[in-house]
């Protein structure tokens, strides 16, 4: 066994590992709501439609998708071992509960990551799955050039090879999609699903808590001068705004859906 493989077989490794693949989904997660956050332009889908078909078909982003999905699976992976290793550890629990929001999620990170994988199953087969592999609705949007007039319906493709097309007549462009919009419109206004992306979001939330600190302490980024800013970062930004912001975009489409 080579000098690589006995480090990351330990359990040091095994913490870098959980520590590098979690800050670059901790990136991804960044990244994902910039690209959600176009839900709320008000164009009935259309930004969000592009949006989708690029992140889906550009190749730079198609690696980088697998490259997040091996991630996924690695980290699960390691945090399950890491889980059995310590349980074998310390087979009998503490005797004190714990008594901050911190210590809870450090001693139930394995919990957490098991609502958020389960969450992750169903949300990428709902969305991803029924996008890539499924045949969909598709949209038309006209957009008057001159005045930005955006008028949209539904699409029936010739071809069934059709993915995208744009065309411009008379000022008038012609974006023909497929439809990712109506696939969360209709899963979102579905109030078990809303539920259960809100309980994820939680789960989400105390993970980050407590990953994200972790992370840093692993990789032994840590130093009186940065060791706050990483703090203040994970606790507004992974732990409260990015699962919040999640959040409100189910609770936002389900409100719509019962007006």
């Amino acid at each position: 066994m080579t000098k690589f493989s006995q480090f990351f077989g330990s359990s040091i490794g095994r913490k870098l590992i959980m520590s590098m693949t979690g800050l670059f989904l901790c990136l991804f997660l960044i990244v994902h709501l910039g690209g959600n956050l176009t839900l709320f332009a008000g164009d009935d889908g259309y930004t969000f439609n592009i949006y989708a078909h690029f992140m889906t078909h550009f190749p730079p982003v198609e690696i980088a998708g697998y490259v997040l999905y091996i991630s996924i699976l690695v980290h699960a992976f390691y945090a399950l071992v890491l889980t059995l290793k310590n349980r074998q550890a310390r087979p009998v629990k503490y005797a004190i509960a714990p008594k901050t929001p911190v210590r809870w999620a450090s001693l139930n990170m394995g919990l957490l990551g098991s609502i958020i994988f389960l969450f992750l199953i169903i949300h990428m087969s709902n969305f991803w799955g029924r996008y890539k592999f499924m045949d969909g609705t598709y949209r038309e949007y006209r957009k008057d050039l001159l005045t930005g007039k955006l008028t949209s319906s539904v699409y029936q493709p010739v071809s069934p090879d059709f993915e995208y097309a744009v065309t411009t007549e008379n000022n008038i462009e012609i974006v023909r999609v497929k439809d990712l919009y109506v696939i969360v419109t209709h899963s979102f206004s579905l109030l078990w699903y809303v539920l259960l992306y809100l309980v994820a979001m939680v789960a989400v939330s105390y993970h980050l808590y407590h990953g994200f600190q972790s992370a840093f302490r692993t990789a032994g980024l840590v130093h009186n001068k940065y060791t706050p800013i990483i703090q203040f970062t994970g606790i507004w930004l992974f732990t409260i705004i990015i699962p919040l912001t999640f959040a409100l975009m189910p609770i936002v489409f389900y409100i719509k859906s019962l007006l």
